[in-house]
């Protein structure tokens, strides 16, 4: 059982940027794979970034070179720094996390557990 909590969002311009934190309750949160996944209204969730427990990264192709996923397992958290945001990235962001190896990591089935929620609006 993991708890995990988003900050972070807000409303920018496009261009602008946001770092978004996601942090949890589990001591043992290092052993998780981790990812940050997306929702706009009237569209289905969407996975954006994931790393996992060894360090592998993957990207969705349209944030790819703009977001950047990292964790820092010993004060508990996982970070999606957000740069060049555009409209199109409006949208309720979700940290999510699961113990095994996913074998689509962008797949929001595979994570057992999630936060709350944090909006992100770009105009």
């Amino acid at each position: 059982h993991v708890q995990l909590v988003e900050s972070g969002g807000g409303s920018v311009q496009a261009g602008g940027s946001l770092r978004l934190s996601c942090t949890a309750s589990q001591l043992t949160y290092h052993r998780y794979c981790l990812g940050w996944f997306r929702q706009a209204p009237g569209k289905e969730r969407e996975g954006v970034a994931y790393i996992d427990s060894e360090g592998t990264i993957k990207y969705a192709p349209v944030v790819e070179g703009r977001f950047t996923i990292s964790r820092d397992d010993a004060k508990g958290t996982l970070y999606l720094q957000m740069n060049d945001l555009k409209p199109e990235d409006t949208a309720m962001y979700y940290c999510a996390a699961n113990r095994l190896f996913p074998s689509r990591p962008l797949a929001e089935r595979f994570y057992n557990y999630w936060g709350q929620g944090t909006q992100v609006t770009v105009s």
